[in-house]
């Protein structure tokens, strides 16, 4: 006859394993349906947005397509519950060329919008972006030299502002653009830091819809490059109170 004890372990094994089944399956469908975090490695979003920002982002805000679900599956085409992206919205999406990096960046232009970047000032269906407020701004953090650019403040055509990051208007690539026509069901991308992002001016092209995986809504976490992996303190001490909780705009 099997031992009271061995029966008492098999169970508590068994419940053991459909906890944790539980567990995986509301994460996966918290990331899936509602949010999902990410961790900004690069500096294309500054001032936004800065290496080391750990954020939410909604995926709930546009719909759902292939690239909502992990691994891009199951495949179909198209959004479900499709609402439509906002011009200055700050999005989550996949690289177009290879389908599985996630990319994070600003939509400036619209499906039929025409888009132009000329001595490092944007114009958009030909009228170009105010932008005012000049300030000095200095990145230290996560880089070998300061770097120093120039704050401004820009204004969108339907009101919206937002930072932006000028180190100069006159570099060749990303100052100087051809005219971008965006296609039906595209987006173009920009980021903040203008003239340190691969964006819709390079490599990155129109973004399809069906690439946006969500709405970068607010950040929850947030260290400096002074944390170490071996240190303790390190993590306490790294931590920018300063940006906890803030919302992405």
């Amino acid at each position: 006859m099997e031992k009271i004890e061995d029966i008492n372990k098999e169970e508590s094994l068994g419940e053991t394993i459909k906890t944790v089944i539980y567990a995986i399956a509301i994460a996966v469908l918290i990331r899936t349906f509602w949010f999902e975090p990410f961790k900004i490695p690069s500096g294309s979003m500054y001032p936004t947005l800065e290496v080391g920002d750990f954020l939410f982002v909604s995926k709930y805000t546009y719909g759902y397509s292939k690239h909502s679900f992990p691994f891009s599956f199951p495949t179909f085409s198209g959004r479900i519950w499709q609402d439509l992206p906002e011009r200055g919205d700050v999005v989550v999406f996949k690289f177009p060329k290879d389908n599985r990096t996630d990319y994070i960046k600003r939509i400036i232009g619209l499906p039929g919008d025409t888009v132009q970047v000329k001595g490092g000032r944007l114009y958009i269906n030909g009228k170009m972006m105010e932008r005012e407020n000049p300030k000095p701004y200095i990145i230290s953090e996560y880089t070998i030299l300061p770097k120093r650019f120039t704050r401004y403040t820009e204004t969108l055509p339907e009101g919206q502002t937002h930072p932006i990051l000028e180190h100069s208007d006159e570099d060749f690539m990303v100052d100087n653009t051809p005219l971008f026509k965006v296609p039906a069901e595209h987006y173009f991308m920009m980021g903040d830091n203008r003239d340190n992002s691969n964006d819709s001016r390079q490599d990155v092209g129109m973004v399809p819809l069906e690439n946006i995986e969500g709405k970068a809504r607010f950040l929850f976490y947030s260290h400096d490059d002074t944390i170490r992996w071996y240190n303790p303190i390190s993590w306490l001490t790294s931590v920018r109170w300063r940006r906890m909780f803030q919302k992405i705009k």
